[in-house]
Formats: structure tokens, C-alpha cells, sequence
């Protein structure tokens, strides 16, 4: 036997007689299941308030029982009800009826969608018929109203309201003032003086008085002497 073939043996028998077999590597490989984040929520988009509506429909005799009587300076037939949107003081939209004489439903809508779309807040707006057509009543509960046949206060004569050419927006925060600075309404002494800052106010100059003047109607806080801060009427008085 030659000296390499001599060497091969020695190996192969040091190999065989170890008996034992060969050991595996401890070490695992790496899996190759990826690893799935979890999903997040997808956040909640708000919802948008319902876009401003309104609607104009003839009124019947019984929608106004104590609003309307014979004699009035125009006839019912001739009065709208307008069903319409505005902003409440609880920052949500609501839902509110005016009745108006049918030559100003326009008017009326035309400012009262700048309202709703500024987000500018009204108190309630219901029939004064829902105060039996008592104008202090509905003033107290802070009651934006339009049409009444009544009386001009301190006067004989017709209001704007008994015209349908009228309307008393947030009369608590604006309230009638005499030229010595009173009011009748206990609710609303806060209120008397312009300018000043309040959710609902009528300020000079402001957007809702500018609102009115370019579809043609007069602010009550520009009279002289006595001031009427919810008042506006088209053509004044």
C-alpha cells in the first residue's frame, strides 16, 4: 500500500469509528411570514349641514287666527307663509316659518340664506299666531316674527307688521329703546346701548343691516330719538 492510499484509510477509519452522526446547526432561519400592521381607522368625515331651503306657499284663513282679522290694512289671500332655514343659537340648523305680504317673499329669502350661510344665530322663529298674536309675548320668548296687524307702538296708525312689510329679528337682543334709553322688557335692559359685542346683536353698519339695505329695507336702529334694534322694514316704518 502506498503512503497516500495508507492516509486515505486512517481518515476514513478515524470516522467510522466515532459513531456519531453529524449535528444539525441550532441556529433557525429567519421566517418568511411578513409582518401584517395593524390598520388604523379611518377618522369620521363630519357631515356637512343640510345647504339652506325655503319654500313659499299661499296661507289659509286658519293659519292665522289671531295674526289676521277683517278690516286689516291687506287681506290674507295676500299674505305667504315662507317654511325656511336658519341658524340656531345652539350652533345647529333649524327649521322656521314667517308669513310676509307676497311682493317681498324675495326680499326676505335673499337675506335670510346670507344668514344661514354666515352662520349668523336666531333665538326661534314661529307665528305670532303661537303667542295668540300678543307682539310683547312673542318679544319675551325672543321670537322673530314678521306679519301682525297691529298698531304702530305709540301710535294710531298701521305698523309695517299689519303690511306684511316687516320683521323683528332676535327681539331680546335688540331691542325697542326709548329716547331715554328704557325698555319694557326686563329681559333685554342689557341690550340697550350701540355698539356692542353679543351673539345675535344688530350692530350699525353691520352685515345683517347691510343685507337688508341692498334689497331695499330700512334698519329701525337708525331712527332718531327712539331706536328699534330689531326692526326692518322695506321702505321704513
Amino acid at each position: 500500500m502506498n503512503r497516500a492510499a495508507a492516509m486515505a484509510f486512517v481518515v476514513l477509519a478515524s470516522v467510522s469509528c466515532s459513531g456519531q452522526d453529524p449535528v444539525a446547526s441550532s441556529e433557525r432561519s429567519p421566517s418568511a411570514t411578513p409582518t401584517t400592521a395593524s390598520a388604523s381607522p379611518t377618522p369620521a368625515t363630519p357631515t356637512a349641514p343640510p345647504e339652506f331651503q325655503a319654500k313659499v306657499s299661499r296661507v289659509a284663513r286658519d293659519q292665522l287666527p289671531y295674526s289676521w282679522r277683517p278690516g286689516c290694512p291687506v287681506g290674507y289671500q295676500n299674505l305667504r307663509l315662507i317654511t325656511l332655514s336658519y341658524w340656531g343659537f345652539d350652533d345647529k340648523p333649524h327649521t322656521g316659518e314667517l308669513v310676509v305680504r307676497n311682493t317681498v317673499t324675495d326680499d326676505i329669502v335673499t337675506v335670510f340664506e346670507k344668514l344661514y350661510d354666515w352662520r349668523w344665530p336666531i333665538r326661534r322663529m314661529e307665528l305670532i299666531d303661537v303667542y295668540k298674536g300678543d307682539d310683547f309675548d312673542s318679544i319675551e320668548a325672543d321670537n322673530t316674527s314678521a306679519f301682525n296687524c297691529r298698531r304702530a307702538t305709540g301710535s294710531g296708525n298701521w305698523s309695517n307688521h299689519a303690511y306684511g312689510q316687516a320683521i323683528d329679528i332676535n327681539p331680546r337682543e335688540n331691542p325697542y329703546v326709548t329716547a331715554s334709553g328704557g325698555t319694557a322688557h326686563r329681559n333685554a335692559r342689557k341690550y340697550t346701548k350701540r355698539p356692542m359685542k353679543g351673539k345675535g346683536v344688530i350692530n350699525p353698519g353691520d352685515k345683517v343691516v347691510r343685507a337688508f339695505q341692498q334689497v331695499g329695507w330700512q334698519w329701525g336702529g337708525y331712527w332718531t330719538g327712539t331706536k328699534d334694534y330689531q326692526h326692518f322694514s322695506k321702505g321704513g316704518g
